[in-house]
C-alpha cells in the first residue's frame, strides 16, 4: 500500500503548544512553499480572483454590503483553501513528491471519507454568518444611501454605522472562534488519521479550550496577516495564504507526539 493511503487509526496524543513550536512551524511552512509552490499558488490565485469578484459585485450592486461581508468572512473560509497545502506538507513529511496532480487525487479520494462532512458543517456556519451579517447590516444601515466604499465610507462613522460595526464584529468574532476551534486541529487530523468527523471536531474544540490563550494568539496572528495580505488588492494572498496553510499543518504535526 502507498504511504499516502496508510493512516493510523484513532486520535494521536497532542503535546502542549509553545511559542518555539510556532516559530518552527512558520519556518517549515515557508520551506514547503518554496520547495513546492505550485498547488499553493493555484489556490491563492483562485482566492485572488474571488476577492476581485467581490469588488466587482460591490460595484455592480452599488452597495458596500457584499464587500464588507466578504472581507470579514474571508478568514472564516480560509481553512478550505488551506486543505491542499496541508496535503503538500504531509506528503513532503513522508519524503514524497507532492505534484499538483497527486494532491488533487488525494483530496478527491477524500470525498467518500469523513472530511467532507466536517467541511459541510463549516460551510453551513459560513453561510449562516453571511445571512446573519446581512440581517445586522440591514437592521442598522438598510435605509442609508450607500453606493461604494469611496463615496459612502462616512456612513460607517455614523451612530448606526458604529453600532453595526460593533455588533457585527462581536458576532463575527464568535463565528470565527467557533470555526477556528473546529478546523485548527480537526481538518489536519482527518487528513492524517482514520477518525470520524465528530471525534475530530470534539478533539479540536477540546484542544483549543485546554490551551485557549495560546491558540487564540495563533488565531489572531492568522487573522491579522490575512487582513494585511488583502490590503494591496488581495495580491498579498499569493504568498501569505500558502505560507499559512503549510505552517498550520506543521503546527498540527509538531503537536502530534505519535
Amino acid at each position: 500500500m502507498e504511504a499516502t493511503t496508510e493512516r493510523k487509526h484513532g486520535v494521536p496524543t497532542l503535546a502542549k503548544p509553545t511559542i518555539a513550536l510556532l516559530r518552527i512551524a512558520l519556518a517549515a511552512g515557508w520551506q514547503d512553499f518554496r520547495a513546492a509552490p505550485a498547488f499553493g499558488l493555484i489556490v491563492a490565485v483562485l482566492c485572488l480572483l474571488a476577492g476581485w469578484g467581490l469588488v466587482g459585485l460591490t460595484a455592480w450592486a452599488g452597495h458596500t454590503f457584499w464587500f464588507v461581508l466578504g472581507v470579514f468572512g474571508f478568514p472564516l473560509a480560509a481553512p478550505f483553501a488551506a486543505l491542499g497545502t496541508y496535503e503538500v506538507s504531509r506528503l513532503r513529511g513522508l519524503g514524497e513528491h507532492p505534484s499538483v496532480r497527486r494532491v488533487i487525487h488525494v483530496l478527491w479520494a477524500e470525498r467518500g471519507r469523513q472530511l467532507p462532512l466536517l467541511c459541510a458543517l463549516m460551510m453551513v456556519m459560513l453561510l449562516f454568518w453571511f445571512f446573519l451579517g446581512h440581517m445586522i447590516f440591514a437592521l442598522f444601515l438598510g435605509l442609508k444611501p450607500m453606493t461604494n466604499i469611496m463615496s459612502s465610507a462616512s456612513v460607517f462613522l455614523s451612530a448606526d454605522g458604529l453600532m453595526m460595526l460593533g455588533l457585527g464584529s462581536v458576532v463575527g468574532a464568535v463565528f470565527a472562534l467557533l470555526l477556528y476551534s473546529i478546523c485548527v486541529i480537526g481538518l489536519p487530523l482527518l487528513l492524517d488519521r482514520e477518525v470520524d468527523y465528530v471525534t475530530a471536531l470534539i478533539t479540536s474544540i477540546g484542544f483549543v479550550a485546554a490551551h485557549f490563550w495560546f491558540m487564540l494568539l495563533w488565531a489572531a496572528f492568522i487573522a491579522v496577516v490575512l487582513m494585511i495580505a488583502m490590503l494591496p488588492a488581495f495580491f498579498g494572498l499569493l504568498v501569505v495564504l500558502p505560507w499559512l496553510g503549510h505552517s498550520s499543518w506543521h503546527v498540527y504535526a509538531a503537536l502530534r507526539s505519535d
